[in-house]
């Protein structure tokens, strides 16, 4: 496993130095590719569409999203890792990233192969079930899980929402429960809905017009308040574990050695994209929450939850070797 400090330290590393052979005055002239380690329909992938098509009008250049799923969105990161620091390659990641670097024995990436740009929103998870589950709160959830084996659908290994059940339904309600996992937030709620799985765990975005049509039923969100997205849904600090709170983020990053004026004209570009107000009020339906910071900044708040995800791996007993 990881030294979790000295992936903290190694996170600090934001960017190379400029260099006359990338310069963002010039920056960019041709296609920029944002790469998504996750299948289309996530809010991983929802990002990274909204955000690409505003800055290829911004920039008039083509912005293509390129998903790349697989190994809980590995596969897609460690390419990034070795592509070309020239800017034209953008990883476009879930918490996921974090996760991963203890979760797995060898993720095939290490956060010091990059550039952290800017963390894009962040985004409740949340527990759901099938409209027919008798439950409606967790306290229902947890009561029936101790008297019965149950599984919970998640996005896929590594995600945060895979964590959060971990965290939650195992370590902190004891129950034993068994992780079944999909190639993305949308095929994990359509398992639910399909009453294929009788629990679900996922960002808000994917489950939550589910919700609203009554396919599915909320239970909790991880959020300290309750989400705009589905006010009704009570959160975890209210429904017994008082302070509980984690989310999902959505982050772009660039490979390591990109250079700062690259990786600032990025964090500007993105930043303004993040504030149209279409967008915003877009995002925000889906359940993002976005506050702007600096590739610093980010990059402090990353090394956090690299800590922070390790410890749950640890205490879960989570493992993908």
């Amino acid at each position: 496993m990881r030294n979790p400090t000295m992936v903290l330290v190694l996170c600090s590393v934001v960017a190379g130095p400029v260099t006359a052979a990338e310069d963002a005055k010039n920056y960019p002239n041709r296609p920029v590719r944002l790469l998504v380690p996750h299948a289309p329909g996530g809010p991983t992938d929802i990002m990274a569409r909204v955000v690409g098509q505003r800055l290829s009008e911004l920039w008039g250049q083509t912005v293509v999203v390129d998903n790349r799923a697989g190994a809980g969105g590995n596969i897609g990161s460690a390419l990034v890792a070795r592509a070309n620091p020239d800017g034209y390659t953008v990883l476009v990641n879930s918490s996921a990233f974090a996760v991963n670097v203890t979760l797995f024995r060898n993720p095939g990436y290490d956060p010091k192969d990059f550039a952290p740009v800017i963390n894009g929103g962040v985004i409740a998870n949340i527990l759901f079930v099938h409209p027919s589950f008798p439950a409606a709160t967790l306290q229902e959830l947890i009561k029936i899980g101790k008297s019965k084996k149950l599984s919970y659908a998640s996005a896929g290994m590594g995600t945060t929402p895979h964590l959060t059940a971990e965290r939650l339904l195992k370590t902190m309600a004891g129950l034993d429960i068994t992780h079944i996992p999909y190639n993305g937030a949308g095929l994990a709620a359509n398992a639910v809905v399909a009453n294929e799985v009788p629990v679900g765990t996922a960002a808000v975005t994917a489950p939550a017009p589910l919700i609203r049509a009554g396919r599915l039923k909320g239970i909790v969100v991880t959020s300290l308040q309750r989400t705009p997205a589905l006010p009704e849904v009570a959160t975890v600090a209210e429904s017994g574990f008082p302070g509980y709170e984690d989310y999902t983020w959505i982050a772009f990053f660039a490979p390591r050695g990109t250079s700062r004026a690259v990786v600032q004209k990025l964090n500007a570009d993105i930043t303004g994209a993040l504030q149209v107000p279409a967008i915003k009020e877009r995002l925000a339906t889906l359940g993002f929450d976005f506050a702007p910071n600096t590739p610093q900044q980010f990059s402090g708040y990353l090394g956090n939850e690299v800590i922070k995800w390790a410890k749950v791996v640890k205490d879960s007993g989570a493992r993908v070797d």
